[in-house]
């Protein structure tokens, strides 16, 4: 009786230790704290530029570019790590995708967990239509001015981030090493395997 017991199970145990087990999903990172652009390096990071496809293609809009000439004070695009979605504030089309986007990415996982996606993203902030929603502030949005303007209204829809979405992302997430992108830069054909 034993010897046919084990016969059974011997072809399960083998197939359980000569199989490799299922990858753990890569743990949920920290909100991202602030990374300020400290060096000239406007190459476009394979990261960012694979989450502005990835944006274009799922929620539409345009593909507004990454690289900025340095110089012109501190910017993430100055690093290669800050994309430009462009959609337009102006438009009820605009704010819908706009909309669509922030309430996706700041959406709790199947585990509840808060920020999920955005936290995988590796993105420290969004700016869009005169706010801002930073990692660091749980990504509450708060009324943002751009240091180039004195008044709102004297503003342009481009300083005012009202024509376009501006994301900048940390160091990790500009070069693809969060754990959203695994999978997704290898061929450039960016799906949504981890939510």
């Amino acid at each position: 009786m034993l010897r046919r017991l084990a016969l059974l199970l011997a072809p399960m145990l083998l197939t359980a230790v000569l199989l490799p087990a299922a990858p753990a999903q890569a743990a949920l990172e920290d909100y991202a704290s602030y990374q300020p652009q400290t060096k000239c390096s406007p190459g476009a990071k394979p990261g960012t530029v694979a989450l502005g496809r990835w944006l274009v293609r799922t929620y539409g809009g345009s593909y507004g570019g990454v690289s900025r000439a340095c110089g012109g004070g501190t910017s993430e695009h100055a690093e290669g790590r800050a994309f430009d979605w462009t959609l337009d504030a102006r438009t009820k089309q605009g704010r819908r995708t706009a909309r669509a986007f922030l309430r996706d990415v700041v959406a709790p996982d199947r585990k509840g967990r808060e920020h999920a996606k955005a936290r995988r993203m590796g993105i420290m902030y969004v700016i869009w239509d005169d706010r801002m929603y930073a990692a660091w502030d749980a990504f509450a949005p708060e009324p943002y001015l751009s240091s180039s303007c004195r008044k709102r209204a004297r503003c342009s829809a481009t300083l005012r981030h009202r024509d376009h979405v501006h994301i900048s992302l940390t160091r990790r997430a500009g070069k693809g090493r969060t754990s959203w992108y695994a999978g997704r830069l290898a061929d450039d054909r960016p799906g949504d395997q981890q939510g």
